[in-house]
């Protein structure tokens, strides 16, 4: 068809379209050309695009399509499946087919262990300033959450994992971060990272939080060791107090059980003792009202005897004068060795009698009075 016989142009001059009748002839002449067809000849067809060549290309298709929606989900994963989407099911382990273009599936692992590591410089609650490192591991509890409800829930673990363990370190003191309460920080972060990964809805469960490593600022290292060795001396000391308490109390203890021992010994001797001279009264009161005058006499000889057995002075009244003579009798045996004057023999041969010595020296002292009255 032309435009007013203006050579296949419009009214504006532009080449027209070719007819519709001639772009189909022309396709159908490239089909037929690809799949083994020659030109057909004016008023006939030999051979061809048929409807036989039209089922195996569609029967290809299918089996394409059909191929594109098969996949397998290993032990250790799940298939979280969108249609049109929007969720449809979460399938497990296993071959599973799911038609492309429809549904569509993300495959994710939900056994295998992640580790997440943070370092940070953190502020305690004394205002002082330490350098915490902290490790975080983690799995997928929840694959639709996981993949439908957050767009990384990676890069948020990250973010809460910082946010739990700045709050956990600013309510902490200094010594507690890098010393003793590390392991009580880390339970209170784990607590709390869950409970942030649970408002987020990010389908992750946190299995260990661990502080690898608690150190104060480069800055300041030094002065934290003087710090360290100070503290380990006065544990030092506190343990040499302690040994030294537990030797000392239990041999205090071992001390005033032993008085107390030989205080109760004193006290049955004691008693022992006045019950045995109230039994020996009582057999002398019964000998005195036999023999009350026998007895008498026996009591006092045995007194003065036990009285001057014990001492070492004797007081003797000289015959025929007033005086009455003092006998130191332990001065007089010690210095009776080196007295020529005193023909005296020396005390120290037990078979001279007490008696013996006290005559020879009245004798001595009878001899000095007679020379002093004839002078």
């Amino acid at each position: 068809m032309s435009w007013n016989g203006n050579d296949n142009k419009d009214p504006w001059g532009r080449e027209a379209p070719p007819e519709i009748d001639e772009v189909i002839k022309k396709a159908k002449e490239r089909i037929n050309s690809i799949f083994g067809g020659g030109s057909s000849s004016e008023g006939g067809s030999s051979g061809g695009f048929s409807m036989k060549n039209f089922t195996w290309i569609f029967v290809g298709l299918i089996l394409v399509y059909v191929t594109l929606g098969i996949y397998q989900v290993e032990q250790a994963e799940r298939s979280v499946v969108l249609r049109l989407g929007k969720f449809q099911e979460i399938k497990g382990p296993g071959l599973h087919w799911n038609p492309v273009i429809v549904d569509d599936w993300t495959v994710v692992d939900v056994v295998r262990v992640r580790p997440h590591r943070h370092d940070a410089l953190m502020l305690t609650k004394d205002e002082n300033i330490v350098d915490v490192t902290v490790s975080v591991q983690y799995q997928i509890a929840d694959p639709k959450k996981y993949v439908l409800d957050i767009r990384d829930a990676d890069a948020s673990l990250a973010q809460a994992t910082e946010s739990a363990l700045r709050h956990v370190v600013g309510g902490s003191i200094m010594d507690d971060a890098l010393t003793t309460g590390r392991e009580l920080i880390a339970q209170e972060v784990r607590t709390r990272l869950q409970s942030y990964l649970n408002r987020y809805s990010t389908g992750l469960e946190v299995l260990i939080v661990n502080i690898e490593d608690s150190s104060p600022p480069n800055q300041v290292q030094e002065a934290f060791d003087d710090v360290i060795k100070a503290r380990e001396d006065e544990v030092r000391a506190r343990n040499e107090a302690e040994t030294y308490a537990n030797g000392l109390v239990p041999e205090a203890r071992g001390e005033a059980q032993r008085m107390l021992q030989d205080a109760e010994a004193y006290r049955e001797q004691v008693i022992s003792e006045a019950e045995g001279d109230a039994a020996r009264f009582n057999l002398l009161l019964a000998e005195y009202q036999k023999a009350p005058e026998v007895t008498r006499n026996r009591l006092y000889l045995d007194s003065i005897q036990a009285v001057m057995s014990n001492s070492t002075k004797v007081m003797i009244d000289v015959e025929g004068g007033n005086n009455i003579l003092y006998l130191p009798l332990d001065k007089i045996a010690q210095s009776a060795r080196g007295v020529e004057e005193l023909n005296i023999p020396s005390t120290s041969n037990s078979s001279t009698s007490i008696r013996d010595l006290t005559n020879q020296v009245i004798e001595e002292i009878r001899r000095r009075n007679r020379q002093e009255e004839r002078r």
